[in-house]
């Protein structure tokens, strides 16, 4: 029997940050763009793993973490929940 998507757990907990500094971004930037600059540093992202990524269906790797964070401007740990903000909450002043 198939599990729906809303009953299944969350296989992340930085798809909602990833979203977010993608949409924060100067200017935003579309899942294809943000794989673009992915590959760019050698990460093998494409959008269909990204929405993947934010919406929780897919686990992030360490590696991918560190490079999301580096293209996206944002501290790891933010994309983590674990501390930190982003450069745009920074600019903008808001909060965690």
């Amino acid at each position: 029997m198939a599990t729906s998507t809303k009953n299944r757990l969350s296989r992340n907990i930085i798809g909602d940050r990833v979203r977010k500094a993608r949409q924060l971004f100067d200017p935003p930037l579309t899942q294809d763009q943000l794989a673009g600059r992915l590959a760019k540093v050698g990460i093998q992202l494409d959008r269909v793993a990204l929405a993947k990524v934010e919406n929780g269906l897919r686990c992030a790797f360490d590696f991918e973490v560190k490079g999301l964070a580096a293209v996206l401007k944002v501290e790891a740990n933010w994309l983590l929940g674990v501390g930190g903000r982003s450069q745009a909450a920074r600019k903008a002043k808001y909060p965690q």
